[in-house]
């Protein structure tokens, strides 16, 4: 088993990482971003993972484009991964795939990319593009994971698709990862989980219980399997480590009385309506309550919220169950970025270190 890697979200959109109005020193602009990506870098973050958004949504009325903004983090970095997410329909796959091409050779093979089949109606709409029932979308973002893959990997690319069509189509110059550039994915459906079995790396999972985490990972699991793949884990959390739990536990009570109501609930209908078009008749946001969407991907539900040991040993009961990354929000990214890098990162190494030697972990 691999060491646990660790993931947080790029605050490339105005109001952070949650739909509250206590005041947060976080901000959206290119020159703070550059900021928080150096402070990841350098205190042991893996990835930094970058929102797709064109329309404010969740009181996100201003929005830096995802792979734009990572190919300027890629110049001022040195290792950290950059998951640039992207909306099929809104880009071609094969544009898109030069896109990430040149950001792999940027950042000299530190590009993925986070394939999102979207929930918010006006965006498609708003730009002119036809909205698609929600497993139709699943079968778009496959049918674009595949011509990523090929183009990545062929010397010339032919594909006759029910969304893409592609005609003896050149490449170059390809990824430096070549097809292994990682592809990432989520989504609650059944046809989001055969999505991620056929085609991606990593299946990212919204904020859930340990319980809820373990039924996910079992179904996709055992999806992959029958298609002759294994894929990674990935979950989402807002993590609020502070000096004793009840500090954290405050904020998480100031953020949630706070919460931007309007926002919030704005966000509920548009989430509801677009799970109710799923066979299953709900989405990835079915059981969420007001509080949990204040964090607009369920991150309270992951319990990162506590004291650095708390929160440490809450990542190793995730690892234990087959997590693979930790994606992380925060309040304040200007100090909790940091902290968490340097106060819960090492622990975790450590913990799972002792797990290793003691034959707990493989």
């Amino acid at each position: 088993m691999t060491n646990l890697k660790f993931a947080y979200w790029v605050p490339n959109v105005s109001g952070g990482l949650v739909v509250s109005k206590l005041p947060q020193d976080t901000d959206w602009s290119f020159e703070a971003n550059k900021r928080y990506v150096q402070i990841a870098e350098d205190a042991g973050y893996d990835y930094a993972l970058l929102q797709t958004r064109f329309f404010a949504s969740y009181g996100a009325e201003n929005q830096l484009e995802a792979i734009t903004l990572g190919s300027a983090l890629a110049a001022v970095t040195k290792k950290i991964n950059l998951i640039a997410a992207v909306h099929p329909g809104l880009w071609h796959p094969a544009v898109y795939a030069k896109m990430l091409a040149t950001l792999d050779q940027i950042s000299n093979g530190r590009a993925a990319v986070n394939i999102v089949s979207g929930w918010f109606k006006q965006e498609f709409i708003g730009y002119g593009e036809h909205w698609l029932d929600h497993d139709e979308r699943y079968r778009r973002s496959e049918e674009f994971a595949r011509v990523l893959r090929e183009l990545w990997t062929q010397e010339k690319t032919t594909f006759k698709g029910d969304f893409y069509r592609i005609n003896e189509a050149p490449f170059k110059p390809k990824p430096v990862q070549g097809g292994d550039l990682p592809i990432f994915q989520g989504g609650n459906s059944r046809a989001a989980k055969e999505m991620a079995a056929r085609v991606s790396d990593v299946y990212f999972m919204n904020g859930n219980t340990i319980e809820g985490f373990k039924k996910q990972i079992t179904e996709v699991r055992a999806l992959a399997e029958k298609e002759g793949r294994t894929v990674k884990f990935a979950v989402n959390g807002f993590a609020i480590v502070r000096d004793t739990e009840e500090e954290a536990i405050d904020l998480l009570r100031q953020i949630v009385l706070h919460a931007d109501t309007e926002a919030v609930e704005g966000f509920k209908e548009a989430v509801k309506d677009a799970g109710q078009a799923s066979k299953e008749k709900e989405g990835m946001w079915a059981n969420s309550t007001f509080e949990d969407l204040v964090q607009y991907n369920d991150g309270f539900k992951t319990g990162l919220i506590g004291t650095a040991e708390q929160v440490a040993d809450r990542i190793i009961e995730l690892k234990k169950i087959g997590v693979d990354i930790v994606l992380t929000g925060h309040f304040h990214y200007e100090t909790d970025l940091e902290h968490f890098g340097k106060e819960v990162i090492p622990l975790v190494k450590e913990k799972e270190l002792a797990l290793k030697e003691s034959g707990v972990l493989a």
